[in-house]
């Protein structure tokens, strides 16, 4: 069962900051107020193996090659807020791959009852259409 709070220990996040694009005024072409986190899922001994598939999976469009899961933020002003969106990003994406398999579902069939009920109702509504008819053609 996996663990309802997980720890990602700091060494294995890599952070750098990035220039943002955006508003910010000329501010914006000095400081370097967007984050890149970078976390290598396949080396990493804190999440299981199922885990990992599935955050493969849930973040293809994120991932290198090399199993490095790359967040860019750059949404705020401040790099702090910055680093705090791309952290809770990261915690979004662990916690859904860590979330435990649906169940399988089991095909059911209709009960006897409720068909013979849909087939009369069926038949009541055609013999309904029918008496609609103006005219018999079938003589």
């Amino acid at each position: 069962m996996a663990d309802p709070v997980l720890k990602i220990p700091e060494s294995e996040l890599s952070e750098s900051f990035i220039r943002s694009s955006g508003p910010g005024g000329q501010n914006v072409n000095k400081v370097s107020t967007g984050v890149q986190l970078k976390f290598n899922v396949r080396s990493s001994p804190s999440l299981s193996q199922r885990a990992k598939e599935r955050l493969v999976q849930i973040a293809s469009h994120l991932m290198s090659k090399a199993g490095v899961l790359q967040i860019e933020a750059t949404h705020y002003r401040t790099q702090v807020q910055n680093r705090e969106d791309a952290r809770l990003r990261l915690a979004n994406f662990i916690a859904e791959a860590s979330k435990p398999p649906p169940k399988k579902r089991r095909p059911t069939k209709p009960s006897r009852g409720s068909v013979e009920r849909r087939l009369k109702k069926k038949s009541g509504r055609a013999f309904t259409k029918k008496m609609r008819n103006k005219g018999s053609y079938d003589d």
